[in-house]
C-alpha cells in the first residue's frame, strides 16, 4: 500500500480516501476545513457556513455536513452563534486514579456540580456490587463533571451508607470522593473492574451535560473494591465523546 510521506501514525490510512479515489464532496470539504482549523489554532473563529461554501465552491448543505462531523469529533465547538476551534481532548487514564487527578495532570481545573445526593434501600441488582444486603441503606450521588467550568460528563456513584455514614454532612461534593475516602475514612482502593461502551445520552443526561442528544458518549461502568477485596462502590460515568479520550498502559503477562 502506498503511504504518504507525511502520514501521521494515528491518522486514517491514505487519509481515508478509498483506493478508487472517489470521495464524497463533503469529505473533501471536511479535509480542507481540518487544515483551516490547524491554521486558526485553539479558540480561533471559523468562517460562517456561507463564507465556507463560497470559498470551496460547494453548497451550504455540503459544508454543514462537513462541520457536523468535525463537531462530533471534537475538532470544533459552538460558541454563541459562531463556531470556534476546540482545544485538545482530555486524556483520562484507565486506572484507579480519580477524575480530579487525571484532569489536573493536563493543566486543567477539575470540578463537580452536585445534582442530587439520595439515600434509599438497596435493590437486589445493586446489592452484590457494593457488598450489602437487599434493603440496606445506600447512597446515590449524582454530579456533573467539569473541566475549567466546562461541563464534560455526568457521574453516578453508589456506595453503602454503612461504609460512608456521614457523606451528606462532611463531604464537599465539589471535591474528590476518592481523596475523601482515603484521607478522612482511611479507605484505600485496591482494584476495580471497568466496562466501556458508546451510547447516546438520554434527554435528561444531555440537558445536564449541555450537549445535543445525538452526540456520542463514552460510558464507563466501574465496580471498585478496597485493598481487602471487599466491594466498595459502583459508578456509572458518561463522558462527552467529543471531549475525551482514554489511555491505558499495557504490560506483558505470562
Amino acid at each position: 500500500m502506498d503511504y504518504p510521506n507525511d502520514q501521521a501514525p494515528g491518522a486514517p490510512i491514505r487519509s481515508g480516501i478509498p483506493e478508487h479515489g472517489r470521495i464524497p464532496k463533503y469529505y473533501a470539504v471536511k479535509a480542507k476545513v481540518a487544515s483551516l482549523i490547524d491554521e486558526l489554532g485553539e479558540r480561533g473563529l471559523l468562517p460562517t457556513e456561507r463564507d465556507l461554501a463560497v470559498r470551496y465552491e460547494v453548497s451550504r448543505e455540503t459544508v454543514r455536513q462537513a462541520l457536523r462531523e468535525l463537531l462530533l469529533e471534537g475538532r470544533l465547538r459552538r460558541q454563541g452563534r459562531g463556531t470556534v476551534v476546540a482545544g485538545p481532548k482530555l486524556e483520562q487514564p484507565l486506572s484507579l486514579a480519580s477524575y480530579t487527578e487525571g484532569v489536573r495532570r493536563q493543566g486543567r481545573r477539575p470540578g463537580r456540580s452536585l445534582i442530587s445526593l439520595d439515600r434509599f434501600p438497596c435493590p437486589d441488582a445493586l446489592a452484590p456490587e457494593i457488598g450489602v444486603r437487599r434493603g440496606e441503606p445506600v447512597w446515590h450521588m449524582e454530579r456533573v463533571l467539569l473541566a475549567d467550568d466546562e461541563r464534560v460528563g455526568l457521574e453516578s456513584t453508589y456506595v453503602s451508607v454503612a461504609r460512608v455514614p456521614d457523606l451528606d454532612g462532611e463531604f464537599d461534593p465539589d471535591s474528590s470522593f476518592y481523596r475523601y475516602l482515603r484521607e478522612r475514612l482511611g479507605i484505600t482502593f485496591g482494584d476495580a473492574d471497568e466496562r466501556i461502551e458508546t451510547v447516546l445520552a438520554t434527554p435528561r443526561e444531555a440537558l445536564l451535560i449541555g450537549t445535543p442528544p445525538a452526540l456520542p458518549m463514552l460510558l464507563i461502568h466501574r465496580i471498585s473494591r478496597d485493598t481487602s477485596g471487599s466491594p466498595l462502590e459502583r459508578v456509572r460515568t458518561l463522558y462527552r465523546g467529543d471531549r475525551f479520550s482514554f489511555t491505558a498502559h499495557l504490560g506483558h503477562q505470562g
